[in-house]
């Protein structure tokens, strides 16, 4: 079964931290922790001085959040600092953590933390649409927004899920490389969220 995943690409790191401790899973799940992690993987490495400027929190706050982040691996300081100025950059590319445990207490963090990331992408899509007018017409006939309904079995939805990946795989090298995005392109984030619908009867409960 695939794993939940959040991401903002980027960066010569590994492609994938995967969290599975209840405590490591809670603290991502602060929307500042987030928002740092994300911007480490598309502008970083930088300082928490650049932190507080990228999200208008104090030096003090992204400094605490980001020294968070490192206890649980997800950043780490990168070479070149000076004095008290060092570098932070994330570990990995994405998040990973489990869409079910048997532990409660793993499923309940790892839950919450679906729940954060969804609310995150709503916010994120929400400011996006308010500034589509803003866009040049090949970009906004070029968006998706949409949905579909599909009858899948659970293992349809998986080889779906890993068709997608295949697809998506081969760009995933122009964030760390600049040189490989042919001219015009620019960062698009694609969202990727299926679930059984439960509010639509279905023929085989009846």
């Amino acid at each position: 079964m695939p794993e939940n995943r959040e991401a903002q690409s980027g960066g010569e790191q590994p492609r994938s931290i995967r969290l599975t401790d209840p405590r490591a899973l809670r603290a991502y799940a602060h929307p500042l922790r987030m928002s740092l992690v994300g911007l480490l993987r598309s502008s970083g490495p930088f300082t928490a001085t650049r932190a507080a400027e990228l999200t208008g929190e104090s030096v003090a706050s992204c400094s605490y959040h980001l020294r968070i982040l490192a206890k649980y691996g997800l950043v780490e300081e990168a070479p070149g600092g000076r004095g008290r100025e060092k570098p932070w950059r994330a570990t990995a590319r994405y998040t990973e953590w489990p869409d079910r445990s048997e532990d409660a207490t793993v499923a309940e963090a790892a839950d919450a933390l679906s729940a954060a990331v969804i609310e995150r992408y709503f916010e994120r899509v929400t400011r996006a649409l308010e500034n589509r007018h803003r866009l040049p017409k090949e970009w906004r006939e070029a968006e998706e927004f949409g949905d579909s309904l599909l009858h899948l079995t659970p293992e349809e939805l998986t080889e779906l899920g890993e068709r997608m990946d295949e697809l998506l795989r081969p760009y995933e090298a122009r964030t760390s490389d600049p040189s490989l995005r042919p001219a015009g392109a620019r960062p698009v984030s694609v969202l990727r969220i299926a679930y059984l619908d439960q509010e639509i009867p279905d023929d085989e409960e009846e």
